[in-house]
């Protein structure tokens, strides 16, 4: 059975954005596959967190999956500092504790933040000038 190809459309922020591109592989059960899923559906995922993630300065994120392999695209203002965000967003109510029940789906050493656990990639092509 082939699958659908899909597409998904973006948001406009009229003014220029930087995309940091992340990566992090999950357990290889299908069970817990699926319960990540539904983790971060739109109906479990913790209101803290979301607040959280707005809160540092974050204007999107998304997380594809292919197998066990998470990437993450995230984007920002031009003025974004990774670093001093992701350090403020590990002290915001919920996050660690988020970090930690995730932690279970995950190649991971429990206890880790965000910003350990998702790796950072390397762009090395783009089409636009």
């Amino acid at each position: 059975m082939e699958t659908p190809i899909k597409s998904y459309t973006t948001k406009e922020y009229h003014q220029p954005v930087k995309r940091y591109c992340r990566t992090l592989d999950l357990r290889d059960d299908p069970e817990l596959i699926a319960e990540y899923r539904r983790r971060h559906s739109q109906e479990e995922i913790w209101p803290e967190v979301m607040a959280g993630i707005r809160e540092v300065g974050i204007l999107e994120m998304e997380i594809y999956i292919l197998g066990t392999r998470l990437f993450m695209i995230v984007e920002t203002a031009l003025d974004f500092d990774w670093d001093t965000a992701m350090e403020r967003l590990s002290t915001l109510p919920r996050q660690q504790e988020w970090e930690d029940y995730m932690s279970i789906f995950q190649l991971v050493t429990p206890g880790t933040t965000s910003a350990q656990k998702w790796q950072l990639m390397e762009r090395m092509f783009h089409l636009y000038e």
